[in-house]
């Protein structure tokens, strides 16, 4: 139900307003819907995972599951294979894709403290784009078409039109023994 405002007319009694007995009821309508959403209907009471104390909500210690957990933290999103690739942090934590000419990679929704993954193969020339935007990259090592890439991207700064990127590029093979 909408929250139920009592009518107190234009002027003190000035006859307008809602009658006693309709502003009791209306009340009573609000109460009663805050007790049914946070109670059960006689008594106020979060339990579980939630507690609400002060204005402060709090959720337990691993009450959060993985599977609660938006797209951006968990999905791992298959970009294919060719050379204009749209990077939307909101849509994954992990990307893999196949350059097959000179390749741009463009960021998008990305939030400051988020880390992507990006699994890459293709030897040709890739470029990170995103308008204002700067990238920095972390230690030595250049992306190598040749082999396998895993790209790691952090977002340090995403304020609006000069977001702030670090990344840095490892090679990989398959090995069980590391």
């Amino acid at each position: 139900m909408a929250k139920q405002t009592i009518n107190i007319g234009s002027a003190a009694n000035d006859g307008t307003g809602d009658t006693l007995r309709d502003g009791a009821d209306k009340i009573n309508d609000n109460i009663n819907e805050l007790y049914t959403l946070l109670g059960d209907g006689s008594t106020l009471s979060i339990s579980g995972d939630v507690t609400m104390s002060a204005g402060a909500v709090t959720i337990a210690n691993d009450a959060v599951e993985f599977a609660m957990l938006e797209n951006r933290y968990t999905a791992l999103s298959a970009l294919g294979t060719g050379s204009a690739f749209s990077l939307d942090f909101s849509a994954a934590a992990t990307f893999t894709a196949t350059a097959n000419a000179a390749a741009t990679f463009t960021f998008s929704n990305a939030v400051q403290g988020q880390v992507i993954d990006l699994i890459l193969t293709g030897n040709y020339t890739i470029t990170f784009s995103e308008t204002g935007s700067t990238f920095n990259k972390v230690g030595v090592t250049d992306y190598d078409g040749t082999a396998n890439n895993l790209i790691q991207i952090v977002c340090t700064d995403d304020s609006s039109g000069a977001k702030i990127y670090h990344y840095s590029i490892a090679t990989y093979t398959s090995d069980t023994t590391p």
